[in-house]
C-alpha cells in the first residue's frame, strides 16, 4: 500500500474504521484508508470543484452535483486558492487596462469593488484586489504596474487615476478599456457570485478573493 500523502510504500495496517482497513505510513506518519465512503475524499474532487467554479456554478449547486456538503466546497475552495500562485509578469513596456467591477459581500446593501489590471494584448490578469474604490486601496495596484515601465495605462474616467498615473502614459477615452469591459461581462457570466439580478453573492470577502484567484490563475 502506497501512502496517499507522500506516495512511499512504507505502510502498515492500523486497525479498522466502519469495517474498512486503515493504514499508517512510517515515513510521514499519516493515517489513511484505501477507499473512502464520502465522495469528497476522491482524488479528483479538487479538480472538479475548480472546473465547476469556472463554469458558473455556485457553491450550493457544486455541492448538489458532487453530493458533498457546501462547507466542504468552501473549505476546498480556500485550500485550492492558497495553492494557486500569482504568475510572475516581468515583461516591460507593455500596455495595460485597469477597471472596477462591483459586487456584494454579506448582503445586498454592502457593495464592494473588484479592481484588476490586464495586459492589453494577451489579456492576462496582472493583479487584482477586493475592497473600496478609493485612492488608498487602488494605489498598490497602480504602483505594481508602474514598476513594469508601462508604455500606456488605459482607464475609465474615474477621478482617482490621474493622481496615481503619470500624465504622459495615462490614457482615458470612450473605447480605451473595451477589452477589460468585455472581460467584465465574461466574469459575470462565469462566476455565479458576480452575476447581476440574482440572489447570489459572497458571504465573506475571503471567498470572493479565493474564487477570483482560482478563475484568474487556477
Amino acid at each position: 500500500m502506497n501512502c496517499k500523502s507522500c506516495g512511499k510504500p512504507n505502510c502498515i495496517k492500523k486497525g479498522k474504521r466502519n469495517g474498512r482497513q486503515r493504514y499508517h505510513c512510517k515515513n510521514c506518519g499519516s493515517n489513511f484508508q484505501s477507499e473512502y465512503t464520502y465522495k469528497a475524499y476522491r482524488p479528483s474532487t479538487d479538480d472538479l470543484i475548480k472546473s465547476l467554479l469556472k463554469e458558473g456554478c455556485g457553491v450550493r449547486s457544486i455541492g448538489r452535483i458532487m453530493d458533498i456538503s457546501t462547507k466542504t466546497v468552501l473549505s476546498r475552495m480556500l485550500r485550492i486558492a492558497q495553492r494557486t500562485k500569482t504568475p510572475h509578469f516581468n515583461k516591460l513596456g507593455c500596455k495595460f487596462e485597469v477597471d472596477e467591477l462591483w459586487s456584494f459581500i454579506g448582503n445586498k446593501d454592502r457593495v464592494t469593488w473588484v479592481t484588476y489590471a490586464i495586459e492589453r494584448n494577451t489579456r492576462q490578469v496582472i493583479d487584482f484586489f477586493v475592497g473600496a474604490k478609493s485612492k488608498e486601496s487602488i494605489r498598490p495596484l497602480i504602483e505594481g504596474l508602474l514598476l513594469l515601465d508601462p508604455k500606456r495605462i488605459y482607464t475609465d474616467r474615474l477621478n482617482i487615476y490621474p493622481s496615481l498615473i503619470p500624465k504622459e502614459i495615462h490614457k482615458r477615452f470612450q473605447y480605451c478599456t473595451n477589452r477589460i469591459e468585455r472581460m467584465n461581462l465574461t466574469l459575470r457570466t462565469h462566476i455565479k457570485r458576480l452575476s447581476r439580478r440574482t440572489i447570489c453573492f459572497s458571504k465573506n470577502r475571503k471567498y470572493l478573493e479565493a474564487h477570483l484567484r482560482i478563475y484568474f490563475w487556477g
